[in-house]
């Protein structure tokens, strides 16, 4: 099977050893701590030894001939081959941009040139090195075509050149030394906003069916109406290859991890297929009596309708006489499209008492409110600002729902009962004083309204540990662990009476958010935090956040189990969750928001034919105190082609994998091997690729597969990230605090996150629907003349150059000129006019989007919020440390080519 890929030739000419001490070989030295299914002692990626080499490195320096362009495009390194490329293959020139600047001196480097190899022609291509015996390609792994990236010019050879990376990538300072090179240009280079936009234009609006086994789902970012015929919606899975190899060894060699994102309970659109509930009354759900799979459209009927094989195990069970139904003419049951189990990727079972604790009906959850009526809290007007609103929120409550409010003084939690009312309002809205052993019987949320570290003398007392000198050591994990096991005992505590806890947090200085939000965590909670809260200015995002949080649709006392076919198996689970066996995903709560993510590894061949199922089942509560099983069903395919397996990649999918591989990992290793560790497993996938699926070509192309062209600048926004990078700018609180959050969210969420969305206002056309398209985060991309909105999902800006034309200033602020406009605004003021009408509908419909209220910031070029905007411009350098997405990509080539050779 042929499949396309991207291929690109970055500005260097030199080998390079492994990444930061890493051996030359193709894997780390045995001593490395490793995490996840990186830790394999014996990796399978290794050269065959024998066989006719089909790829070469070719470098250029001083007396190597350097490929020129032909009239016709053509570089000259395709003369005496034959023709060049088909037009398929998509050909094109990279044009030599602006020289790389010497990195800063304080930074360490990610590669470490090794001696010069020699240079040799090779059947007439300048510069190119004897043939590598040691290399072959796989046997039966078919040649795959490329879009071809060729050289262009770059000057003389670099003596010594290095990259720089951030947080103390071993290896000496990131100095260049020599002529400069020039770099890529930018446009060049696989580029995100192009990917995104091509899915839109071939897959946005359209009706996405779920029949076909194994397709790829349109991107997060594209808008289509999804139609459930039989496996599940990608709202509510989507998976990292929707191909998954057929053996452990392939797994292996391929090194891309399986895994699964799972958000139960995703808002679908009205025009989808909702979630149908069956209810089998005292019988119950049906289940295969081997493995406990609920009755799914994988399983297949046989003996007239009497028995069914079930998908995932193979056995024969018995249909329950009240079951039964005939079967057609092609084996499918008559009723098949009349019953949601049949016919449906997901729906809800309603469970019997036997699914119930004690074997009891439960009871309506229960919300409790606990407020920090500390004297910094009255005096600023927080804990004003809560009670009025509680007057409206609890108005907003499920008319059969138990509601306390439990207001706490300065002193601590345990001596500051002062309100316990209960809320029992079908019609009549009545307030009763209740005792809270009454809430106790019943699940539920507890909302915690905190502004100051827990000092007092109590088994939570905390004390301020945040150490500076800790980062960029060993010890640096520590930050991210919680000081005393208490939070964890309590969290512990809290699953097993199904009480989730959300946390908001409005802090003027440390308050160990590693320690306190563990609770929040292992709850299935959320974590708010408002730093240096202002009453004037940060009220309206903190209530938002409380309304939408009140309002979510929510599961309670929740357990979540993944089954899967024989063949493989769910190893690894990351989210706001509690598992107190390998097997079992515990949750006080689970939301509409939330997603776990789910690792699978092999543990036998997996059959092409009946391929690789997955089964997720959510047992809860809900809203109204009914027991109910929400059941997800997926099918994947199977393959022992590695071009299948690359080309059902998602790569949104990965970055939401690795990052939440990555930030567990940091809990017990040092960040430092942990970056070299996402460096070293986004070269090895590629260098897979380019080994078993690629055509042959010269090593110094740079060849990714289509699915994943843009994984190395999603996976540089992961490393540059504010977890992973140590600076002691960054205050150890957000770092905890945004390896929280990531922990939870849904690929759509984490696709914004690590790569913004950066719209031109200045190009929008007000008479048009359609948004402005959006543009590459980069310096490059800004002009003095425009106007630029902002946001990844936590945070939006909007950028002012400071020649943005006065009409369009006028037209969104209400003010003669860009000197006029506050840079203390908020909110954007509701100016009667086409600009400000559609501006602040963008910004609404971004919102409406993301589960976080997302407060506006106005960044006035050249002033001081100009500096934090740009933090977020991931295609470049960042101030605190990381490589512009141009560097990453020449580094990660240069990792490709050492496992090449």
């Amino acid at each position: 099977m042929s499949q396309q890929g991207y291929v690109a030739t970055p500005p260097y000419s030199q080998s390079q050893p492994g990444i930061s001490g890493f051996s030359t070989g193709f894997g780390p030295p045995t001593s490395s701590p490793l995490y996840g299914h990186y830790g394999d002692p014996n990796p399978s990626y290794s050269a065959p030894q024998s066989g006719k080499a089909v790829l070469y490195f070719s470098c250029t320096g001083p007396g190597a001939s350097q490929s020129s362009l032909m009239p016709s495009g053509v570089p000259t390194s395709f003369q005496g081959q034959g023709p060049p490329p088909p037009p398929t293959q998509q050909q094109v020139v990279l044009s030599s941009g602006s020289q790389i600047p010497p990195a800063p001196a304080n930074l360490s480097s990610l590669c470490t040139p090794p001696s010069l190899p020699p240079v040799a022609m090779q059947d007439g291509i300048p510069g190119s090195l004897p043939p590598n015996t040691n290399l072959q390609q796989l046997p039966g792994q078919p040649p795959v075509p490329g879009h071809h990236l060729q050289h262009a010019n770059y000057g003389p050879q670099m003596a010594g050149s290095q990259l720089s990376y951030p947080g103390a990538f071993p290896g000496g300072p990131g100095q260049l030394a020599g002529p400069q090179q020039r770099k890529l240009d930018p446009d060049s280079i696989p580029s995100p906003i192009q990917v995104i936009e091509n899915d839109k234009a071939s897959r946005g609006g359209q009706i996405y069916t779920t029949n076909i086994r194994g397709q790829v789902p349109p991107l997060v970012t594209t808008e289509c109406v999804i139609q459930d015929q039989g496996n599940a919606s990608p709202r509510y899975i989507r998976c990292t290859a929707y191909c998954f190899p057929s053996s452990s060894d392939m797994a292996k060699q391929a090194q891309i991890p399986l895994a699964a994102i799972i958000k139960p309970f995703a808002i679908v659109s009205p025009n989808e297929t909702p979630i149908y509930v069956v209810n089998h009354g005292e019988t119950g759900p049906i289940r295969c009596n081997r493995c406990k799979a609920y009755m799914c459209p994988f399983m297949q009927f046989i003996e007239g309708g009497r028995k069914y094989q079930c998908g995932f195990c193979s056995c024969i069970n018995d249909v329950p006489p009240f079951f039964f139904q005939h079967l057609d003419h092609i084996g499918r049951r008559i009723d098949h499209y009349e019953r949601p189990e049949l016919s449906l990727g997901s729906y809800e079972y309603v469970a019997t008492l036997d699914y119930c604790r004690n074997n009891k009906p439960p009871n309506p959850p229960a919300y409790i409110f606990m407020i920090d009526v500390s004297y910094n809290n009255i005096k600023n007007g927080l804990v004003k600002l809560i009670c009025n609103e509680l007057k409206t929120v609890l108005d907003k409550l499920p008319s059969k729902e138990v509601c306390l409010l439990w207001v706490v003084g300065a002193k601590g939690l345990s001596q500051a009962v002062l309100w316990k009312w209960l809320i029992d309002r079908p019609e009549r809205g009545q307030v009763v004083t209740v005792s809270f052993q009454q809430a106790a019987e019943c699940a539920g949320k507890l909302f915690i309204f905190h502004s100051s570290l827990p000092t007092a003398e109590a088994p939570g007392k905390l004390k301020n540990r945040e150490d500076k000198k800790l980062i960029n050591t060993d010890k640096e994990k520590t930050l991210f662990q919680p000081q005393v096991n208490f939070y964890e005992s309590l969290a512990r505590d809290c699953v097993a009476s199904g009480c989730c806890v959300n946390l908001f947090l409005f802090p003027n200085q440390y308050v160990d958010v590693a320690s306190m939000g563990l609770v929040t965590m292992y709850t299935g909670g959320s974590l708010y935090k408002y730093n240096n809260f202002q009453v004037h200015a940060d009220a309206p995002q903190f209530l938002s956040d409380l309304r939408k949080d009140i309002e979510k649709r929510t599961g309670f006392d929740a357990i979540m189990r993944v089954r899967t076919s024989t063949g493989f198996r769910a190893t690894d689970f990351f989210g706001a969750i509690y598992m107190n066996n390998t097997t079992d995903v515990e949750m006080a709560a689970i939301d509409s928001d939330k997603a776990i993510t789910v690792e699978f590894k092999h543990d036998d061949k997996l059959n092409e034919d009946s391929g690789a199922l997955i089964q997720c089942a959510v047992l809860y509560t809900s809203i109204s105190g009914q027991r109910r099983l929400r059941v997800h069903n997926i099918g994947l395919n199977c393959s022992s082609q590695l071009a299948d397996l690359y080309k059902s990649c998602e790569t949104d999918a990965l970055i939401n994998f690795f990052a939440k591989s990555a930030f567990k990992a940091i809990l017990n290793q040092p960040l430092k091997t942990v970056r070299e560790i996402l460096v070293n497993q986004t070269a090895r996938m590629l260098a897979c690729y380019r080994k078993n699926c690629a055509t042959s070509s010269a090593v110094s192309q740079l060849i990714l597969p289509d699915a994943m062209k843009v994984l190395p600048v999603y996976m540089n926004c992961l490393l540059k990230s504010c977890v992973l990078v140590g600076r002691p700018e960054i205050p150890t609180d957000e770092r905890a605090y945004h390896r929280q959050l990531v922990m939870s969210m849904d690929v759509a969420d984490t696709q914004l996150l690590f790569y913004p969305q950066l719209l031109p206002i200045h190009t929008m056309d007000v008479k048009s629907d359609a948004f402005p398209t959006a543009v590459r985060c980069s310096e490059e991309r800004l002009s003095e003349g425009g106007v630029f909105f902002l946001a990844n999902g936590l945070n939006m800006f909007l950028w002012l150059g400071v020649s943005a034309p006065p009409e369009l200033i006028q037209g969104i602020f209400n003010v003669p000129s860009f000197a006029h406009v506050s840079a203390e605004a908020t909110l954007l003021p509701e100016v009667d006019n086409p600009y400000s009408k559609k501006l602040r509908s963008l910004m609404d419909y971004i919102q409406s989007k993301r589960p976080y209220s997302m407060k506006l910031l106005i960044a006035k070029q050249r002033e001081q919020a100009d500096m934090l905007f740009r933090q977020y411009l991931v295609e470049d350098k960042s101030i605190y440390g990381g490589a512009s997405y141009v560097d990453f990509l020449c580094c990660v080539h240069k990792e490709i080519c050492q496992l090449l050779n």
